[in-house]
């Protein structure tokens, strides 16, 4: 069975459809970007596979007992997050909570747990450091190590690298599809980047006027494909 399957999907709020009859799967170790213009429904597709909304008609199913609770996210951040007052150790640790239930303690595993996920993100010289004090890569990398304390499964990213520079864009999509090769995490990223998204992803969901999903190299040879980098010519 598919990790992820959405099967004729139909998302909105308030009775106003945002996303109609969408259908895709996600294999374990499939790496999915998600593409489409502004307000297609990108982030509202992210929050229903969360769990944090319900279909409006169809249905969205896990496999290999997937729960919502263990799955990663790290969604886009606000001003107000960006500035949040915590260290960096009590952040990442709080990826843990999905599984404490009342339990109102980490237990010797999930603190080791978060020690290795911030090593595993180049962190661990900051973990006494307030979060607001960090830049923006560093930020990220915090996020990304509290979502790897809440799955080894499957990680949902919303614009991971929204106002990053070049180089800390770059440092960021390598730590991401190292974390899809080399440890088995399936990836499902939310991104304006085209040619991130070619050089990444396994499977590329478009979004939006034209719904489109497919392998990577069937989307290379796709009309959509030349109609959106010819568009990304025009703008440039």
């Amino acid at each position: 069975m598919a990790l992820l399957t959405c099967d004729n999907l139909t998302l909105g709020y308030e009775g106003k459809e945002v996303l109609e009859g969408l259908s895709f799967t996600v294999q374990a170790g499939d790496y999915l970007c998600i593409l489409g213009e502004n307000g297609s429904g990108k982030s509202t597709l992210m929050k229903a596979i969360l769990g944090l909304i319900s279909p409006m008609k169809g249905k969205i199913q896990t496999g290999e007992g997937l729960k919502h609770s263990q799955i990663g996210y790290l969604p886009q951040q606000t001003l107000v997050q960006r500035d949040f007052p915590a260290s960096v150790r009590e952040i990442v640790r709080s990826g843990c909570q999905g599984r404490m239930g009342l339990r109102p303690f980490y237990t010797p595993a999930e603190k080791a747990l978060a020690d290795r996920n911030m090593a595993r993100m180049g962190i661990t010289k900051l973990q006494n450091r307030c979060y607001r004090e960090l830049s923006g890569g560093q930020q990220q990398r915090v996020l990304l190590a509290r979502a790897l304390c809440a799955t080894q499964k499957l990680l949902l990213l919303d614009e991971p690298v929204s106002g990053l520079d070049p180089m800390v864009t770059a440092e960021l999509y390598s730590l991401i599809r190292d974390l899809n090769e080399n440890d088995g995490i399936t990836v499902i990223m939310i991104s304006h980047d085209l040619r991130a998204a070619v050089n990444s992803a396994s499977h590329i969901l478009h979004i939006g006027a034209q719904t489109w999903f497919g392998t990577r190299d069937e989307f290379l040879g796709s009309p959509l494909f030349r109609a959106l980098t010819a568009r990304e010519e025009e703008g440039a």
